[in-house]
């Protein structure tokens, strides 16, 4: 090879290292680019799991300043309706896509983020500690409408539903009712609303999460078995139901990232728990779609 021919191959692959070499930085940049990138993240839904996401996010934000979240309510319908439309990246649910009438689950991927026990509550003044199971669905079917009927005082029972549209009250429904036709009563769009009400209300029943139970409210067993969270994980209490995040199709990057943080050990073993309610991996059973009650494969 000629001293001419030499330089020219040597030239030849000082530029191909060099373009590889632009390429990889360039590569790079434009991946600190992306990481850095604003990214907006939208949630809507379920009134039950707004607080923990709404805490949830706030943490994710001040760790990531280049996320903005933005977490609003309206009933897990609602959630469904949002990310089905595209106005919102998740759409917060206390049930199943299926479950749902109208939504069509082929369209939307399910993210069980926790797990939160459901609660019946009445009115601290009426005593009434404990109820038995048939007697809670005669209650909330209207056949028994004074608690005298179930050993506690002589006073009309004010049933307090949640609205139509909310995932609390399809889970409520559907484990205690059994497709029973439930009583026409008071509605609440939100847990607090509920709660509020029941609170103020002689002979008031109602139920909300586990998470929102607050002392101006008094809790009633079934079955003289304690709402715990013990309880849950066993599938001893029986009203509980699975938060869920849904995503329409392919999540993006951002999306992927605050999915994996929820589902974190560490966001489970924290803020899950301190906020009432149950990591997904502390379930002893599992729930399907159709209301089917599985123990949990090791």
């Amino acid at each position: 090879m000629t001293k001419r021919r030499r330089a020219m191959v040597w030239g030849i692959a000082v530029l191909v290292v060099l373009a590889a070499l632009g390429g990889g930085i360039a590569a790079v940049q434009a991946g600190q680019r992306g990481a850095n990138a604003p990214e907006r993240l939208s949630l809507t839904g379920s009134t039950a799991m707004a607080p923990l996401i709404q805490e949830a996010a706030k943490n994710y934000s001040a760790a990531h300043p280049n996320v903005t979240t933005t977490v609003t309510e309206g009933g897990s319908a609602e959630g469904f309706t949002a990310v089905s439309d595209g106005r919102a990246s998740f759409g917060m649910s206390d049930i199943f896509a299926e479950e749902k009438d109208g939504v069509v689950p082929n369209n939307l991927v399910d993210h069980k983020i926790a797990v939160v026990g459901i609660v019946p509550i009445v009115n601290k003044r009426l005593g009434v500690k404990t109820i038995t199971t048939t007697a809670l669905r005669l209650i909330f079917a209207g056949q028994y409408t004074n608690w005298r009927q179930v050993g506690g005082p002589d006073m009309p029972i004010t049933i307090i539903n949640r609205a139509e549209g909310s995932g609390t009250r399809t889970s409520f429904d559907r484990q205690v009712l059994h497709g029973t036709e439930p009583k026409t009563g008071l509605e609440q769009e939100s847990s607090a609303k509920a709660r509020a009400m029941v609170a103020s209300t002689p002979g008031a029943i109602s139920y909300l999460a586990l998470s929102d139970l607050d002392d101006s409210v008094a809790p009633v067993y079934i079955d003289g078995i304690k709402p715990s969270a013990a309880n849950i994980e066993t599938g001893t209490w029986p009203l509980w139901a699975y938060e869920h995040l849904y995503v329409k199709g392919k999540p993006t990057l951002a999306e992927v990232r605050f999915i994996q943080y929820l589902q974190s050990a560490k966001v489970q073993k924290s803020l899950v728990t301190k906020m009432g309610y149950l990591p997904i991996k502390n379930m002893k059973v599992e729930r399907t779609a159709d209301g089917q009650l599985n123990d949990v494969r090791p």
